[in-house]
């Protein structure tokens, strides 16, 4: 159903009264810019910017953000220029709609230089402004959920440069509602044969464990409040390229232990320990399926306690427990400090985004790297957006690194050889040389050696990431010259 200009007004005033007027104005600008322009679908166009606008208002965003939202095409599509729009608004609402406008065509003698050029203001643009990434989010979601007017080739290259692109930023700030949602629209016209046979066994799996799923949801909550822990409970399904991505790899559906998931929300983060002992009373839990991500959140800074158990009729259900903050942070990511922290979510997501996420670290290396536009996307693509490994300090922090990546991967990123003298590691307590693969959640300790002199120049064979390559090169270089 489509959204009407009142509805996102009666939005915008719900949570952002204060700020209507100016939202208002922008969607009126809007509205008169665009006039006599039409979607394919026959629609006006403002429509689009409209809808955008209110996938973000529900969210909570400020509203520089709803207006950029709102003016987001404006710019490519027609005659106003970002000083007008900074003259009528503010610096802020004309850098958010620069950082969301595409570099013009002309710049470019190939459909590839351009792509690649305009990948990399949208990835970058987290090194100035995280609300830029979060509107063109948006835009794509929208987009993704009127797809069917486009014809099929433009259809099936939408959805993989969504696949690409828009499903690794929507990871990597932690959005997994707009991550399943546009993962599940791109596979739809991707492989349609395969997601229609994925969803109707999909759908036939939780209608047939409808009842018994409910039942256990009602016997944990009974056993939480027995014990003086009050909480909320939803049922999450897996979304149907999560498993297709499972069967590819030769798992069968029926046996999936995260088909469904019962999600159990409250306050305090010591209930949410208690909780996960209570369930454990109650069905039997998988031992090595036992994830904490609360003492040790993700590096999108996903936290919850994590289990599967053997339910009702030895039905696998997986049990997800976390406080109420860190669900709106598990459905929204970065996205949900809006709805957590108001006034002061604009500064904090960003200090949070500079200092937490090691994604935004790895892009203003890549970014400082490869000047070159082509350069730049590679390396994106095979060492941020490819499959990752996540292994552990010996204090317990986590690090997420490419696939293939050695112990030097891991001693560069984590600026562990200062002076040079490290000369082997204990991974998982086992002795091993500095170019040893490392594998999902190894433990790694490095041992110093201020005997030998390091670094080696054959170790740049040994690495993958882009940053240990360089540092090898620089340390090495430097060691030639002393």
């Amino acid at each position: 159903m489509s959204i009407t200009v009142k509805d996102f007004f009666d939005k915008v005033n719900s949570y952002n009264a204060e700020s209507f007027a100016d939202v208002k104005r922008a969607y009126e600008l809007a509205e008169r810019l665009h006039k006599g322009q039409y979607r394919q679908s026959g629609e006006e166009y403002i429509t689009h910017p409209l809808e955008v606008a209110y996938i973000l208002a529900d969210m909570y965003v400020d509203s520089a953000t709803l207006c950029a939202a709102l003016l987001h095409d404006t710019v490519e599509d027609t005659d106003i220029t970002l000083d007008e729009i900074r003259e009528i608004f503010n610096d802020d609402v004309a850098t958010l709609v620069d950082g969301v406008t595409k570099i013009s065509k002309l710049n470019f003698s190939c459909a590839s230089d351009e792509h690649n050029a305009n990948m990399r203001k949208i990835i970058t643009s987290i090194t100035k402004d995280i609300r830029i990434i979060i509107i063109k989010l948006a835009d794509r979601l929208h987009n993704m959920r009127t797809l069917q007017y486009k014809s099929h080739e433009k259809q099936i290259e939408n959805s993989k440069e969504t696949m690409d692109l828009y499903v690794n930023l929507a990871y990597n700030i932690g959005a997994y509602k707009i991550k399943r949602e546009l993962e599940d629209l791109s596979f739809k016209y991707i492989n349609n044969c395969e997601y229609n046979r994925i969803n109707e066994k999909r759908s036939s799996i939780i209608l047939k464990n409808k009842d018994v799923i409910n039942e256990m949801n009602s016997n944990i909550k009974r056993e939480l409040y027995n014990y003086g822990i009050f909480c909320n409970s939803s049922i999450l399904y897996k979304n149907v390229y999560g498993i297709y991505k499972h069967l590819i790899n030769g798992n069968n559906i029926n046996y999936l232990d995260d088909l469904v998931s019962l999600i159990y929300t409250m306050d305090d983060k010591i209930d949410c320990y208690t909780s996960l002992g209570i369930v454990h009373d109650l069905y039997r839990p998988i031992n090595d399926k036992i994830r904490d991500y609360i003492s040790r959140p993700k590096t999108n800074m996903y936290s919850s306690l994590h289990t599967t158990v053997f339910g009702l009729n030895n039905t696998l259900v997986k049990i997800l427990i976390r406080t109420n903050a860190m669900d709106k942070v598990a459905n929204n990511g970065i996205c949900a400090y809006w709805d957590m922290y108001r006034g002061g979510a604009r500064v904090r997501m960003q200090n949070d985004i500079e200092s937490k996420y090691q994604f935004f670290n790895s892009i203003v290396q890549i970014n400082d790297m490869f000047p070159n536009n082509s350069d730049f996307a590679k390396k994106v693509n095979d060492e941020l957006f490819s499959n990752k490994i996540y292994v552990y300090t010996i204090s317990g922090d986590v690090v997420e690194l490419p696939i293939g990546s050695t112990v030097l991967d891991f001693m560069y990123k984590c600026d562990l050889n200062k002076d040079n003298s490290v000369c082997t590691a204990l991974v998982n307590n086992i002795l091993v040389d500095l170019n040893y693969v490392l594998q999902d959640n190894d433990k790694i300790m490095l041992i110093n050696n201020k005997a030998l002199v390091n670094p080696n120049v054959e170790w740049e064979k040994d690495v993958k990431t882009s940053l240990a390559k360089k540092k090898v090169r620089e340390l090495s270089n430097y060691l030639l010259t002393k």
